[in-house]
């Protein structure tokens, strides 16, 4: 049986005399798309935080990857994260007056790779969610749809097996909220491991998994 992308066992994340996680057991395996929802305050971002390698559980194992992360160094934890996942939030985070091709670019500048080859990878990930026509364009020169675009290419440059979005849809009018989740399957179609952490129920509904939350007990 093939090893799965995450897998969270016991995971507990205390604040103080606050528990955010209560002994939470989730495997995600390879190639799934589905949902974390749960209200406000129920936990999710905690458990984005773990899953993501953000921070580090109070108690419990994680496993990402194959790799114990608890066993590993903090800076083999930076490379780890770094190679395996893609972030998207709510916030779309790109600089003003900066073309899309250079945003999604500067997601390799500490790669490495000459500049020639980051551009290239830039717009191959721009056109892989549709906007091979906006390269040249700034941030203001895009829709809020268009912007989550720039943001989700940004994610999955280097094509990284697991993408984690943050209500991603959250600033988006239902219409552009519509292609990006389209985006999101087609991605997970591709092979990439696809977690949506919601609020939104429907959006939940409409994933083939839905994993509950609430007060920080799945």
């Amino acid at each position: 049986m093939t090893e799965p992308i995450v897998e969270m066992a016991g995971v507990s994340k205390r604040y103080g005399d606050v528990t955010a996680l209560h002994d939470v057991d989730l495997r995600i395996e390879r190639g799934e798309l589905l949902a974390v929802v749960g209200p406000s305050g129920s936990g999710k971002s905690t458990l984005l935080n773990i899953m993501g390698t953000l921070d580090r559980p109070t108690s419990g194992t994680l496993r990402l990857d194959g790799f114990d992360v608890g066993a590993l160094t903090d800076r083999a934890v930076s490379a780890l994260r770094a190679r395996t996942i893609g972030f998207v939030f709510q916030q779309f985070h790109l600089a003003r007056g900066v073309p899309a091709l250079d945003v999604v670019a500067d997601g390799l500048l500490y790669s490495g790779q000459p500049r020639g080859y980051r551009r290239s990878a830039a717009e191959a990930a721009l056109r892989r969610v549709g906007l091979g026509h906006r390269l040249t364009h700034r941030s203001h020169q895009l829709s809020g749809g268009e912007q989550q675009r720039v943001a989700i290419a940004r994610a999955v440059l280097g094509d990284p097996p697991l993408l984690m979005a943050d209500e991603p849809t959250g600033n988006l009018d239902s219409q552009a909220g519509g292609v990006v989740m389209d985006l999101l399957r087609e991605l997970c179609a591709g092979g990439t491991t696809v977690v949506i952490i919601t609020h939104d129920r429907d959006i939940a509904a409409a994933l083939p998994r839905a994993v509950r939350i609430r007060d920080g007990r799945i």
